[in-house]
């Protein structure tokens, strides 16, 4: 399976590799601009990469859109519940920059508008369903259910290794079991100091979807990570299915933009939504 790299530029964070042909800016430490910006440049050049893309603090926008970024969703008050965050583009192909399925995006948008709940749902769950946090002793049926559902992924989540790292490095898994086998699984992943923190990894047992089981963990998820101290979630959702789109809007987040050919999973690269929600009481 084809991982992408990890890597740092002074205290950035930096992911990038062939899987889904791009650059990606985890994390801008803003004491490392400008310098930041020409070494994205030469490292997607150098390997031959079709994008950058980047996640800042408003406050660098001017700099990046300067070297011809573009962006194309925002967040407000996403760092430490004051500061909008941006989502930017940057691409060296008319091919990737130009939405092959524009039809596809706008009907899981309009689907997700008409089911939307603002504020959130309740949400319950069957008598013999049980959620809870899982633990990193339970990393094998953690890795073996990614497995069955997603055929490749932006990140090694069907590593047992690399799901103890997450837990140790402030993701929280939790995971719905019918008796003793996991059949649906979601993480957060905090940015304590941030205080925010993306609703990712979501994968449901393929005989068991259409049971309401993401929104669940989906809730689940979010009362845990206000627990510490988070204040807004967001989330990366599949442009091109429904599903997603439509447990975000019902759980009340806000649509704010779309990754154009962002994220290549099980084999193909897909648009992605972004989603946000403010979780203050």
């Amino acid at each position: 399976m084809m991982i992408d790299t990890l890597t740092t530029f002074g205290q950035s964070k930096i992911q990038h590799g062939k899987h889904s042909d791009r650059v990606y800016l985890m994390h801008l430490a803003t004491a490392d601009l400008p310098g930041i910006i020409p070494h994205l440049g030469a490292l997607a050049g150098d390997r031959g990469y079709s994008k950058i893309f980047a996640k800042i603090p408003a406050a660098a926008e001017d700099a990046f859109l300067a070297d011809g970024y573009a962006v194309e969703a925002s967040i407000p008050n996403f760092y430490r519940g004051q500061e909008s965050a941006l989502f930017l583009g940057k691409y060296f192909s008319p091919k990737r920059q130009e939405e092959k399925h524009p039809a596809s995006v706008a009907e899981a948008l309009e689907l997700a508008r008409q089911k939307a709940t603002p504020g959130g749902g309740q949400h319950t769950l069957d008598a013999a369903l049980r959620c809870r946090q899982m633990l990193p002793s339970e990393t094998a049926p953690m890795a073996a259910l990614y497995r069955q559902v997603f055929a490749t992924y932006p990140f090694p989540i069907h590593e047992e290794a690399y799901l103890r790292q997450t837990m140790a490095e402030d993701v929280i898994y939790f995971g719905i079991w019918e008796g003793d086998e996991l059949i649906a699984l979601t993480s957060a992943e905090m940015d304590r100091k941030g205080e925010n923190a993306e609703m990712t990894d979501f994968a449901t047992r393929p005989d068991c979807q259409g049971r309401g089981l993401a929104n669940y963990l989906l809730a689940q998820a979010e009362a845990a990570a206000a627990q510490c101290g988070i204040k807004t979630a967001y989330t990366i959702a599949r442009s091109y299915s429904p599903g997603m789109n439509i447990t975000f809007a019902r759980n009340g987040y806000t649509y704010s933009g779309t990754l154009t050919h962002n994220t290549q999973i099980s084999g193909t690269l897909e648009s992605m939504n972004v989603w946000h929600k403010s979780l203050l009481p």
